[in-house]
């Protein structure tokens, strides 16, 4: 099942009656409107479920409301997974059948095709410059030549284990809980209909919350307590900057959001439930602004054109898988992508990248030999990806402090190579932070901003720091726009930013 992601978040403004979002989505993906509705399976359901459609406008302003509304997509999904099993069970009996058909002395004579092997290196008497270029161009035949034979041989062996996985890792509809009825009162105040809702956001929404659970513990708690029931005072208002300061929010995006509150509190009265939502507000606003700075809205491959996606940071900040987590979600989404190895100096690293592309079924281009040059690697990606028509390229990248100026111009190196040979593609620099490193993150993201020319964030490993407030201090001070973020250790742990549903799981009470 494809659900594209990426267009997804260009959808969530749409509060049109209209069941079709075509007009917004068409910008980022038009050739992929037909997708972005997956719900070819949804059409028999909503026969049995036509009554609760028409009461999902009914809004959500009040709990039983919220509460119906949730119970009306529950069943709505519930029973479009029961479809979906049943289809799946339809289409597992016919698969027997065409087993005995093809005869083994038919079989016979398409099974000789051992030629690839005959590859013939380089002529002893060559020069090593020659010998070098004899044995990149054998390794750029091999990357290539399997893009023809791959549909005539190759077609069920190799998609069948992809798709076993693929169907194996899509989630599964639980139990009617708080952490459901709760993603679907966020799905809700996005302007979301019920037939609209799927199983996907759902469950990435209960990973975001159980993600942001140690944050949440230490800030919810305090700010819970510091609100108290009675109205705003300029002591609360103490209390709630120290709050914000030790959840590494930062000191201009708290001046910023204390200086709002004060303004409001200097107007009118103000209770603890509107000190809430104001303080919602600010924070949405807060990581909005680079966002709206900035060309789009939604970072998503273009249709039809090369992109490629270099992932820098320094080491441990979980570069590698993070690029094996873009990998999936760009084939969930649609996406054709390939993988370079460009970290040619960690031990093991083109081994790790490896696996996550065999996860995915993603080719990995790599160059075997130790301490290999990280823009060669990409040079062979970049011809790769435009002969097999490849949409994204992930870039991989050794770690590397910010501090060290010769391996910063390694990126330059690295970046200079991509706009040589392909100067049409959209290249997108995205550095990979830690949110348990706090504000040193912060000092990481303004170094690699001069001399990486970075164009977004992909903020990691939330699940397992108190410290997610991180994500304001990079909005406000550093001026980059956070693109994706990691709450989790799964293949499907890594989603597109979105500042609503952040700040919702971030002070969930």
């Amino acid at each position: 099942m494809v659900f594209d992601w990426f267009k997804r978040a260009l959808a969530q403004p749409a509060p049109e009656p209209e069941p079709q979002p075509e007009p917004e989505s068409a910008a980022a993906a038009p050739a992929e409107a037909s997708v972005a509705p997956p719900e070819p399976v949804e059409e028999p359901v909503a026969a049995p479920t036509p009554a609760p459609a028409p009461a999902a406008p009914a809004g959500a302003g009040v709990d039983e409301d919220a509460l119906a509304w949730a119970r009306q997509a529950y069943a709505r999904l519930k029973a479009q997974q029961e479809a979906a099993s049943l289809v799946a069970g339809a289409e597992i009996t016919p698969e027997p059948e065409p087993e005995p058909n093809p005869p083994t002395p038919e079989s016979a004579p398409p099974t000789p095709e051992p030629e690839p092997p005959a590859a013939p290196p380089a002529g002893p008497g060559l020069s090593l410059l020659e010998q070098a270029a004899a044995q990149r161009q054998q390794r750029l035949q091999e990357i290539t030549a399997p893009a023809e034979p791959a549909p005539a041989a190759l077609p069920t062996a190799a998609a069948t284990p992809a798709a076993a996985e693929a169907d194996a890792a899509d989630p599964s509809l639980g139990a009617f809980d708080a952490t459901f009825t709760w993603s679907a009162e966020v799905l809700a105040a996005q302007g979301r209909r019920v037939e609209e809702v799927s199983l996907e956001e759902i469950d990435w929404l209960g990973r975001l919350r159980r993600g942001l659970e140690k944050t949440r513990k230490g800030f919810v708690t305090q700010l819970l307590e510091n609100l108290g029931d009675d109205p705003l005072t300029p002591a609360v208002l103490d209390d709630l900057e120290s709050t914000l300061l030790r959840a590494d929010v930062g000191v201009k995006a708290t001046d910023q959001v204390l200086e709002a509150l004060r303004r409001r509190l200097n107007e009118e009265v103000v209770d603890p439930a509107e000190g809430l939502r104001f303080l919602k507000e600010q924070l949405r606003g807060l990581l909005d602004a680079p966002i709206r700075a900035g060309d789009t809205a939604v970072l998503a491959p273009q249709r039809d054109r090369l992109n490629v996606w270099l992932l820098v940071g320094v080491n441990g900040v979980g570069k590698t898988t993070t690029l094996g987590k873009l990998a999936n979600l760009a084939v969930r989404s649609g996406y054709s992508c390939l993988i370079a190895a460009a970290d040619t100096f960690r031990a093991a690293a083109v081994q790790q990248v490896s696996v996550w592309g065999e996860r995915s079924g993603v080719a990995v281009v790599a160059n075997p030999s130790a301490n290999a040059d990280p823009a060669a690697v990409v040079y062979d990606a970049i011809g790769a990806a435009r002969s097999k028509g490849t949409e994204l390229v992930l870039v991989d990248t050794a770690g590397r402090l910010q501090t060290k100026h010769n391996l910063m111009e390694e990126l330059g190196k690295v970046r200079r190579t991509i706009t040589k040979l392909a100067p049409e593609a959209v290249v997108e620099s995205l550095l990979v932070l830690d949110a348990s490193q706090g504000q040193n993150g912060l000092r990481q993201a303004m170094a690699f901003a001069n001399a990486a020319g970075l164009t977004g964030v992909v903020l990691t490993k939330l699940d397992g720091s108190a410290r997610g407030g991180v994500a304001l201090a990079v909005a406000s001070e550093a001026g980059l726009p956070i693109r994706f973020i990691g709450a989790g250790e799964g293949i499907r742990d890594l989603r597109p930013f979105n500042s609503f549903e952040f700040v919702e799981a971030l002070l969930a009470s």
